[in-house]
């Protein structure tokens, strides 16, 4: 990792404590830091600008209502943040209020795997250049599907239509891939 992304990391987990004890320029901070990415997801499932922009509002405005809930030991800020923003489009489309545009609420599930694997595996930067040394080790279509799901934020189902599989053997492939990149980051080697 480089020393400006692990200085970037430093600066967010120091904004979130402090978010978490109130003070306000911290969400300014976090605002700073994150808007693009948190955005992105957003966008990525409702399918509307409108409402990615209404639905980050709602992230930060709960942010600031529960950063004290962010535990730095279960997760990074980033991988936090992330899936509270993931959560919020969510709830958004759940509520049926959504504009055309935005994906089926049951495809909006398999835009961001919660899983423990897919969290502490692919997102934390503290692990990427390992992550990436581990990938290159796997079997050509297991890298290529991890890769576009968890880097790229394409969903398995996208993935198995684009490539013409089931989704089940889809979700195979990354199964296993994800479980041999487990075993070789655990290894060390």
């Amino acid at each position: 990792m480089t020393d400006a992304a692990s200085e970037a990391r430093e600066q967010l987990k120091s904004a979130m404590a402090r978010l978490a004890a109130g003070e306000r320029d911290a969400l300014e901070q976090v605002y700073r830091m994150t808007r693009v990415k948190l955005f992105g997801i957003c966008y990525r499932i409702l399918g509307d600008r409108k409402e990615a922009e209404d639905a980050l509002q709602d992230v930060y405005v709960n942010l600031w209502q529960r950063a004290d809930r962010y535990d730095p030991q279960r997760a990074s800020p980033i991988s936090w943040l992330a899936t509270f923003a993931r959560n919020r489009a969510v709830d958004r489309l759940r509520s049926g209020k959504v504009r055309q545009g935005a994906v089926e609420l049951d495809e909006a599930f398999g835009l961001a795997d919660t899983a423990p694997l897919a969290d502490s595996l692919l997102i934390d930067a503290e692990r990427q250049a390992r992550v990436h040394t581990c990938l290159d080790r796997l079997e050509t279509n297991q890298r290529g599907n991890i890769r576009a799901a968890y880097f790229g934020g394409q969903t398995y189902a996208e993935l198995a239509e684009a490539q013409g599989v089931p989704l089940g053997t889809m979700k195979s492939w990354i199964r296993r891939g994800l479980a041999k990149l487990k075993i070789c980051l655990e290894a060390g080697e």
